[in-house]
């Protein structure tokens, strides 16, 4: 009898390298590490205890987390059973989380004991969530009740892996969802440009593995490294952490390579294990590239792409750093990936391209792209042409030697710090305030941030607020990485379009009138 063909799904591939690698370091956490065997084991039996739940594969689990050794299990562990990720993010609500949970029908999260409180309640609003499993102090004995056989369940390719929320501009977050296949995908192609990586190379996840760091996770583990994880970014740490644990990889938003060049100890450590520093999530300053290059040496990469399509372009340090005749590579966020599509298309009309040189929206397809929104027919359709390409609502254009440059932003998305911060968010909040009769949130310039939220709020000539108390308020609501970082009120009302439709780029003009392009990176 012919063997049964055995699918390419994140599972058994990871699977396979800890066989592989079963002696080797496969995971890193202050003082502890785990060989790929422990890991695996620790993976299994995160599994069966989800599985002894009543989930079944496909079901959908939330999660609420730092980097540590459980947040490793409960990566592996949901591989491992054929349950779908969904990733809640630490700064965000409690309205937020409960969002995430309800649309994507999650019948439990797993909660670090920290963050236990922002999830209180929950299973009595939510009427899909069946369990709030919180990481007690007993927690290690908890894992060990449980079997270390590996279930070996049947997992095709196509089956949903992860749901990754972005935002819309409806103000409410979407699900991204990444198939088996597309998720291999996707990490196939962060590294299709990067030195090769070697087994027992370390991977640093100075950021969360449920954000853009996660991208990352994956391919470490197939090829034999070291995930090293830190529960949050200190720019001292992180940079002795890089120098005495000779790290390879690791991902940065320009924010955190801002903080690391400008510290004092950069110029004093060795960083000569250094291969890769990948550079992504919101555009970069040409000033923290170069201060970068000059303390990190030719390490600096540099992607485009998505939440639904990623990645797109890639650009190494020669390349980036480099002078090309009819083109400003420092400007610029690549060249496109030789296994994916860019083109510039119409603004009005997306299904037609524009010619080379000209601006329009930017629009890509990749293998790493997103199976659809979950269960959102009409904003998927949204955001999808008719012939399979992503629309970014990034204004770009296309040099004629291929270099891509990010103009701006066709729907006012606001990127701070590698965040997504959507407009109608925070004004929805603010209009929840008794005094606010308009706002309009829109991008400024950020010097720590690249680029933060301002509002603009129309107020009665007798009312009296304060912008500290709409600050708090957008804070406390939405999470303080959302508050807006300036608030000016006026009493004229707010500049409207033709048919009744704010202006949101008339108010930020003033703010960016001095530079060439109106994105911002820190």
């Amino acid at each position: 009898m012919a063997a049964a063909i055995k699918a390419l799904s994140v599972t058994g591939l990871m699977r396979q390298a800890a066989h592989y690698n079963a002696h080797r370091t496969a995971i890193i956490y202050k003082k502890t590490s785990l060989t790929f065997a422990e890991a695996w084991s620790r993976g299994t039996r995160m599994a069966n205890a989800l599985l002894s739940l009543g989930l079944r594969p496909g079901d959908r689990v939330g999660v609420l987390e730092d980097n540590s050794i459980e947040a490793q299990d409960f990566f592996l562990g949901t591989a491992i059973a054929g349950l779908v990720r969904v990733p809640l993010y630490a700064r965000n609500s409690i309205e937020s989380h409960a969002h995430m949970l309800s649309h994507t029908g999650c019948r439990a999260v797993v909660v670090a004991k920290t963050y236990e409180t922002e999830l209180t309640g929950l299973t009595d609003q939510l009427a899909a969530l069946e369990h709030i499993i919180v990481r007690e102090h007993d927690y290690e004995n908890w894992l060990l009740g449980f079997s270390v056989e590996d279930p070996d369940l049947d997992i095709n390719p196509d089956d949903w892996f992860i749901i990754r929320h972005t935002g819309g501009t409806t103000g409410k977050p979407k699900g991204v969802g990444y198939s088996h296949r597309s998720w291999l995908a996707a990490g196939r192609d962060w590294f299709y440009n990067f030195p090769p990586m070697e087994a027992g190379d370390v991977c640093l996840h100075a950021g969360p593995i449920s954000h853009g760091s996660g991208y990352l996770f994956t391919p470490t583990w197939l090829s034999g490294g070291a995930n090293l994880l830190l529960d949050h970014f200190d720019t001292e740490n992180t940079l002795r952490v890089i120098s005495e644990s000779k790290v390879g990889y690791l991902f940065l938003v320009p924010t955190m390579l801002n903080a690391l060049v400008h510290h004092p100890l950069a110029r004093t450590l060795d960083f000569s294990a250094l291969k890769v520093i990948q550079i992504g999530g919101a555009p970069i300053a040409d000033e923290t590239a170069l201060l970068g290059r000059e303390v990190f040496g030719e390490v600096l990469y540099q992607g485009y792409g998505q939440t639904e399509a990623v990645p797109v372009c890639m650009m190494g340090p020669k390349e980036w750093f480099s002078i090309v005749p009819g083109s400003d590579p420092l400007r610029s966020a690549g060249r496109v990936l030789p296994f994916a599509y860019l083109e510039i298309r119409d603004q009005e009309n997306p299904d037609i391209g524009v010619a080379l040189g000209d601006e329009g929206e930017i629009a890509i397809r990749c293998d790493g792209q997103m199976l659809g929104f979950w269960e959102d027919e009409q904003a998927t359709a949204e955001r999808t042409s008719s012939d399979g390409f992503i629309l970014t609502g990034d204004i770009g254009r296309l040099d004629k030697n291929g270099y891509l440059y990010v103009l701006d932003r066709k729907d006012d998305m606001i990127i701070s710090g590698g965040f997504n911060i959507w407009p109608s968010e925070l004004e929805n909040i603010i209009l929840s305030h008794p005094a606010i009769m308009e706002v309009a949130v829109f991008a400024v310039p950020d010097e720590h941030w690249g680029e933060a939220p301002a509002a603009t709020c129309v107020v009665g000539h007798e009312v009296n607020v304060s912008a500290q108390e709409i600050i708090a308020l957008c804070a406390n609501r939405l999470g303080s990485y959302k508050k807006p970082s300036k608030v000016f009120f006026q009493t004229d009302p707010l500049p409207k379009s033709p048919v009744g439709k704010v202006q949101r780029k008339v108010l930020r003009e003033a703010f960016w009138q001095d530079r060439s392009r109106r994105v911002s990176g820190s």
